[in-house]
C-alpha cells in the first residue's frame, strides 16, 4: 500500500547573483509503500535533501505534488519525524529531556513525559544514560537520542538526512544494525538520504538512484537480500556493480 506519493516534482531555486534559476530536481515521480525502507542515493548536490525536505514539509515543489497518506504535504506534521545530519540536541537538557522535548512544549507533566520517553530510550538501547547530557555521549549515542526523539512522536514516516555521515566505519555498521532493528520494531516507513552505496544496500528495501543536478530518478531498485546483509556476498556485489554502472556516467560528465 502506497504511503508517500511524489508526483512529477520539480524544484527551481532563484540565483540572484547570476540572475537565472537553478533547477535542483526535474520531474521526480516516486511511490513509497507502507513499512518500506527507501534509500535516496546519489552524488552530492543532486537534490536528495531537497526531496526529503519536501516530504517533511520544510520546502515545497515548484511544480508537482508530494503526498503522505493521501494528503498533499503543505507543512510539517506529527505524522513525519525528522532525523538530521547532526543530532541538534539541546546541550543543557539530559537524554530523557531531549527525547521528551516536544511533550514539554505540549505542557505534559514531568512524570508522564519521563514515562513516555523511557520506552524509546529503551528501544534505542540507551537505558542507563537517561540523565546524561549530550556532551557526555559519543556521536553514535547522540544520534540514537535524535532517533528516539523522532520515534516518540509516533510518526508514520521517519525521514533521515545522512544521519551517520560523521561516524567512523565501525560505529556506522553498529548503527545500521540498530536502525534496522528499530525500523522493524516501530513498523514505520523510513526515507533515508545517503551518498554511500554500501550504506544504501545495507539498509534499504529499495534504493532510488538519482542523477547529478538536476536530480532525476535513474532507477528504483528493490533490494532482495537477507538480513543481516553481508557486504562481501556475491549478490550484494552484483547490486553494487549495477549501481556503480548507473552512477558511472555522472563521473564521466563531471570529469
Amino acid at each position: 500500500m502506497t504511503l508517500i506519493t511524489i508526483d512529477h516534482v520539480s524544484r527551481l531555486f532563484e540565483d540572484p547573483k547570476r540572475g537565472t534559476p537553478v533547477k535542483a530536481l526535474d520531474d521526480i515521480s516516486l511511490n513509497v509503500g507502507r513499512n518500506e525502507f527507501l534509500c535516496l542515493l546519489g552524488p552530492s548536490g543532486c537534490g536528495k535533501s531537497t526531496l526529503l525536505n519536501m516530504i517533511a514539509g520544510f520546502d515545497h515543489p515548484t511544480s508537482g505534488t508530494v503526498s503522505v497518506g493521501g494528503q498533499v504535504v503543505s507543512e510539517p506534521g506529527s505524522d513525519r519525524g525528522f532525523v538530521f545530519q547532526q543530532p541538534t540536541l539541546m546541550p543543557w537538557l539530559t537524554v530523557w529531556e531531549n527525547v521528551a522535548f516536544h511533550l514539554t512544549m505540549r505542557g505534559m507533566d514531568r512524570r508522564e513525559r519521563r514515562e513516555h520517553a523511557q520506552r524509546f530510550i529503551d528501544m534505542v538501547r540507551l537505558t542507563g544514560f537517561e540523565n546524561h547530557f549530550p556532551s557526555e555521549l559519543s556521536g553514535g549515542m547522540n544520534q540514537r537520542v535524535g532517533i528516539a526523539r523522532a520515534l516518540l512522536m509516533n510518526p508514520e514516516v521517519i525521514l533521515m538526512d545522512e544521519p551517520f555521515g560523521a561516524l567512523d566505519e565501525q560505529t556506522k555498521m553498529e548503527m545500521h544494525a540498530e536502525l534496522v532493528r528499530i525500523w522493524r520494531e516501530s513498523q514505520a516507513t523510513i526515507v533515508f538520504v545517503t551518498h554511500g552505496i554500501d550504506e544504501s544496500l545495507a539498509l534499504g528495501t529499495h534504493v532510488a538512484v538519482m542523477s547529478a543536478r538536476p536530480g532525476r530518478i535513474r532507477e528504483l531498485l528493490p533490494i532482495d537480500l537477507e538480513r543481516p546483509r553481508d557486504a562481501t556476498s556475491p549478490r550484494f556485489n552484483d547490486y553494487k556493480r549495477h549501481i556503480l554502472q548507473l552512477l558511472r556516467p555522472e563521473a564521466a560528465v563531471a570529469a
